[in-house]
C-alpha cells in the first residue's frame, strides 16, 4: 500500500533513518525539521500520514498536532507521534492532542509499518467519503453539522473472558458516558454484533484462547459491522498478535495493565472518527438523492462525475473509463425506446456490481457511461475495463421475452500531470473511438498521441 508520509524531527540522523526505511517499503517521503516547517509541508503536500517527533525546540509535537487537528485542511491526516519519553502521561497527552498513536524510540519498524497500514486503510475510506461530500458541497448542498465532541451515549461491545477486567474497563468507559455491553465469549459477542449496533468493539486477545483475532477478522468481512472500530486489549508479550490484528482490520490497541486515561482517549478518538464518517455518508446520501442521480439508471449523473473528477485531479490524479454501448441506435430502432431504456438499466447495474464502492460510475448521456477512479497504472485500469466489458457481453440482456446480445467499447485514460477534466475526457474519447474503429466490444488505452489532441 503506497502512500505519502511526512516525517518531522529536528535531528537530521533520525530523519534520514526513517526516510530510508520508508523508501524501502515504497512510500513517498517528505521531511521537515521543525514544527512550523511541518505545518507548511502538511498544507502544501497533503500527506497521507504524519510521523511527528515530540521533543522539538520552539513548537513541540503536541502543539504541532493541535494545530493540524484544528485546521480543516489537515484535521483528517493521521498523526503518529514518536518520542523517547516513556511516561504514560505523555502518551495520553499525545492522544488527547489528536494523535492516532504514540510510538517510543527506538522505533520498532514492524510495529510502525503495521500501524501505517491500519491508519491508511481507514484514511482511504474517509478520503473517499470526504471527496464525495466536497463534490456535493460544490454543487450547492450544505453539509450537516459536525458531530458532537462528546461520546456520551455511544455503545461499545466489550468482549473479555475476565470478569474483573470487564468490570474495570466498563467503569473506565462509563466515565465518558459510553454504554457498555459485555460478552464473555466469542459466540455471545458475535450474536450481539449481528443484532445490535455498536460504535466501538473492545476485544480481548485472550478471548476463547485467542479467538479475539478471528472475531476481528469476521467483523471486517461482514458488511453490517465493517465500519465498527476495533480496539484490541493485549498483554505486553502479545506483540505479534497485535500486529496481526492490525493487518486483519483492527484500528487500535491498549496494553495491560490498562491505563484508564489512555483507554478513554483511544476510545474517544475511535468513536469520533466513526461518527465523522457517518456524517460524511449522510451528507453524501442526502445530496445525491436530491440532485445528482440519473433518473433512468440510478447512477450518478454527468454533473456529479465532472465535479468528482475535478476533485480527484486536485487531490493528485484520476483514471477515467469512457464506455459506450455498441450499436445502441439499432436497439432503439428495432425494439423501441422502452427496450432501449431497459438495456441501459441492465448495463448500469452490471457496471455498478463489478466496481468498488470507492469508484464512481455515472451515466454521461445517452448510451455513454463513465467510471472515475483514483490514479493507477494504465495496465491495471485496462484490467478493470476488461472486467467490465466481459460483464456486459458474456451474458445476454433479457427484456421481457427478448434476449439481446449487448456489448460495450471502452476508452481508458490515466491523467497526465496538470491535465484538466476536458483533456482527460478527450484522451479517453479518442481511445474509445479507436476501440470502435477496430470492431467494437474491446478496450483501448489512451496513448501519447491521444494526449496531443484536444476536443474540438
Amino acid at each position: 500500500m503506497t502512500a505519502r508520509v511526512l516525517v518531522v524531527d529536528d535531528i537530521a540522523a533520525n530523519l534520514k533513518l526513517l526516510e530510508a526505511r520508508l523508501n524501502a517499503e515504497y512510500y513517498e517521503v517528505a521531511l521537515a525539521n521543525s514544527g512550523p516547517d511541518a505545518l507548511r509541508a502538511a498544507n502544501a503536500w497533503a500527506p497521507d500520514v504524519i510521523l511527528l517527533d515530540v521533543m522539538m525546540p520552539g513548537m513541540d509535537g503536541y502543539e504541532v498536532c493541535r494545530h493540524l487537528k484544528a485546521s480543516p485542511l489537515t484535521a483528517h491526516i493521521p498523526v503518529v507521534m514518536i518520542t523517547a519519553l516513556v511516561e504514560q502521561a505523555e502518551r495520553v497527552r499525545g492522544l488527547e492532542a489528536g494523535a492516532d498513536d504514540f510510538l517510543s524510540k527506538p522505533v520498532d519498524h514492524a510495529t510502525l509499518f503495521a500501524r501505517l497500514r491500519a491508519l491508511l486503510r481507514t484514511k482511504q475510506v474517509l478520503d473517499a467519503f470526504r471527496l464525495r461530500a466536497e463534490t456535493a458541497k460544490d454543487l450547492g448542498f450544505e453539509p450537516m453539522p459536525d458531530p458532537s465532541r462528546s461520546v456520551a451515549g455511544a455503545h461499545a461491545l466489550l468482549a473479555t473472558e475476565d470478569d474483573a477486567e470487564a468490570m474495570s474497563l466498563s467503569g473506565i468507559l462509563a466515565q465518558d458516558g459510553v454504554v457498555v455491553t459485555r460478552a464473555a465469549d466469542v459466540n455471545t459477542a458475535w450474536d450481539r454484533l449481528l443484532h445490535e449496533e455498536f460504535d466501538l468493539a473492545v476485544l480481548s486477545l485472550w478471548l476463547d484462547e485467542g479467538e479475539g483475532l478471528r472475531l476481528a477478522s469476521r467483523m471486517r468481512a461482514q458488511t453490517s459491522m465493517r465500519e465498527v472500530p476495533v480496539l484490541l486489549v493485549a498483554d505486553v508479550d502479545q506483540r505479534n498478535q497485535v500486529l496481526r490484528g492490525f493487518d486483519l482490520g483492527a484500528n487500535d490497541h491498549v496494553l495491560r495493565p490498562v491505563d484508564a486515561n489512555e483507554l478513554r482517549a483511544r476510545a474517544r478518538n475511535q468513536i469520533r472518527r466513526k461518527r465523522y464518517q457517518e456524517r460524511l455518508r449522510g451528507d453524501l446520501q442526502r445530496s445525491l438523492e436530491m440532485a445528482v442521480t440519473d433518473s433512468l439508471t440510478g447512477l450518478r449523473n454527468r454533473r456529479y462525475v465532472t465535479r468528482h473528477l475535478e476533485g480527484l485531479l486536485r487531490a493528485g490524479g484520476a483514471t477515467l473509463l469512457l464506455i459506450d454501448v455498441d450499436r445502441f441506435k439499432a436497439v432503439n430502432d428495432t425494439h423501441g425506446h422502452g427496450v432501449g431504456d431497459a438495456v441501459l438499466k441492465e448495463v448500469a447495474e452490471r457496471l455498478r456490481l463489478h466496481l468498488r464502492a470507492v469508484d464512481v460510475v455515472a451515466r454521461f448521456g445517452g448510451e455513454e457511461f463513465v467510471v472515475a477512479m483514483a490514479p493507477q497504472p494504465a495496465d491495471d485500469a485496462g484490467m478493470v475495463a476488461e472486467r467490465l466489458r466481459m460483464a456486459i457481453c458474456e451474458t445476454p440482456v433479457r427484456v421481457g421475452q427478448r434476449t439481446l446480445d449487448i456489448s460495450i467499447s471502452i476508452g481508458v485514460a490515466v491523467a497526465m500531470p496538470d491535465c484538466t477534466v476536458d483533456t482527460l475526457a478527450s484522451a479517453a474519447d479518442l481511445a474509445l473511438y479507436r476501440a470502435k474503429a477496430k470492431g467494437r466490444n474491446r478496450v483501448e488505452i489512451a496513448d501519447e498521441a491521444d494526449w496531443g489532441i484536444g476536443r474540438a
